[in-house]
């Protein structure tokens, strides 16, 4: 498996509130990139959606550790296996870090292709999310 690793960010807001709301779909709204995805449905535990211009697909938190960390991965329907994990470390009172890694069974081809998306896309969701909380989601 190839792994990337976001940069720390830093969420002014208390672990429990960001794990609260990271670890239930349902609640993943105001995350949602309307110009790249359609057709949210959501449960607590599961997702599915369409990515324009890829076709329909879905995510499933396989593992919750309170306050601390979830481990999310596909619905099957992507060409390659992945898992990514979001890690939560209250430093302070209102100062969360998050980390997220993403492991993914990618083939030579594949990981061409997708090698630098990747790698920028972790960050981007890293950020986007401590910037969602940060406005006060």
């Amino acid at each position: 498996m190839t792994e990337f690793e976001s940069k720390i960010v830093t969420i002014r807001r208390k672990s429990e509130d960001v794990y609260r709301v990271l670890s239930d779909f349902r609640l993943f709204t105001p995350f949602i990139p309307t110009d790249k995805l359609e057709g949210w449905t959501a449960e607590e535990d599961s997702c599915s959606f369409i990515v324009k211009g890829v076709g329909q697909t879905g995510l499933k938190i396989i593992e919750k550790e309170p306050h601390k960390t979830i481990k999310v991965t596909g619905d099957g329907k992507l060409p390659f296996e992945f898992f990514l994990w979001l890690q939560l470390k209250e430093v302070e009172p209102n100062d969360t870090r998050m980390k997220l890694t993403l492991k993914a069974d990618l083939n030579v081809m594949l990981k061409m292709m997708l090698q630098k998306q990747l790698e920028e896309g972790i960050n981007k969701m890293a950020e986007g999310i401590a910037e969602a909380f940060n406005r006060g989601v």
